[in-house]
C-alpha cells in the first residue's frame, strides 16, 4: 500500500511541477530543472526527518528524490542552448 501512495504523490507532485513551469518567466526546460532540483531536495529532507532507510522493498521518500533527480538530468539536457 506505501508504495501505491508514493507512485501517486510523484504523479500529482509532477503534474504541479509542469504548471509552475509552463507558467514560468523563462524557459520550460529551465524552470522544470529548478523545480526538480528543489523536488529532489524536499524528498531527501522528509526522508532523513522521517528516518526512512533507503533501497527497502517498498517505495519511500529516497525512491522519489531519485526519480527527480531523473528527470531533472534528463530536463537538464534539454534546458542546454544547441551547439553550432
Amino acid at each position: 500500500m506505501p508504495s501505491i501512495q508514493v507512485v501517486v504523490r510523484f504523479a500529482l507532485r509532477m503534474v504541479i511541477l509542469v504548471i509552475f513551469a509552463a507558467f514560468a518567466g523563462t524557459s520550460f526546460a529551465g524552470s522544470m530543472v529548478a523545480l526538480l532540483w528543489m523536488s529532489a531536495a524536499l524528498c531527501a529532507v522528509t526522508a532523513v526527518t522521517r528516518r526512512e532507510l533507503p533501497f527497502r522493498a517498498d517505495l519511500n521518500h529516497w525512491d522519489e528524490m531519485t526519480g527527480y533527480i531523473a528527470l531533472c538530468a534528463l530536463a537538464g539536457r534539454f534546458a542546454l542552448p544547441a551547439p553550432v
